[in-house]
């Protein structure tokens, strides 16, 4: 099976100037785990909810929070996005997104297509959705050289 079958499109983006505020606002309003950094179709990088935990004050949403904890939602995309990106081809399969899963510490794959223009993004459990989905289907093709 290809990643384009299983990715998620469209993709909600942000751009490296964007505050971290509006990081939080996409996170909170569409319950998923990344957004991908754009300039235009240019891929720059990505933040995942656990970036933006860690750039952010502990305080923040706490009745303690004051307001140097609220100024930390003022930093930039740019100042805390992942910008060495492992990117998967829409025409891959999803056992190659698994090896790059396996072999890499990260958590979601940007899918590009042909031009290395971003077009959706796949994570781990995009893959378990499709597996559940799927319980004696096989989502792997009978023919090995296929992948």
């Amino acid at each position: 099976m290809k990643v384009s079958k299983i990715m998620s499109a469209p993709v909600v983006t942000v751009k490296m100037d964007d505050n971290l505020y509006r990081v939080h606002e996409i996170f909170q309003k569409h319950k998923f785990h990344h957004v991908l950094v754009v300039d235009g179709k240019t891929l720059l990088g990505v933040i995942s909810d656990r970036d933006l935990l860690k750039a952010v004050s502990a305080r923040i949403g706490s009745s303690s929070a004051d307001a140097r904890d609220l100024a930390s939602f003022q930093k930039k995309v740019y100042q805390i996005m992942s910008r060495n990106l492992i990117t998967i081809n829409q025409d891959d399969t999803v056992l190659q997104a698994v090896r790059l899963f396996n072999r890499h510490p990260i958590s979601c794959l940007p899918v590009v297509d042909e031009n290395a223009q971003w077009v959706g993004i796949v994570s781990w459990r995009d893959i378990f959705k499709q597996i559940e989905q799927r319980k004696d289907a096989t989502l792997l093709p009978a023919d090995p050289s296929k992948i």
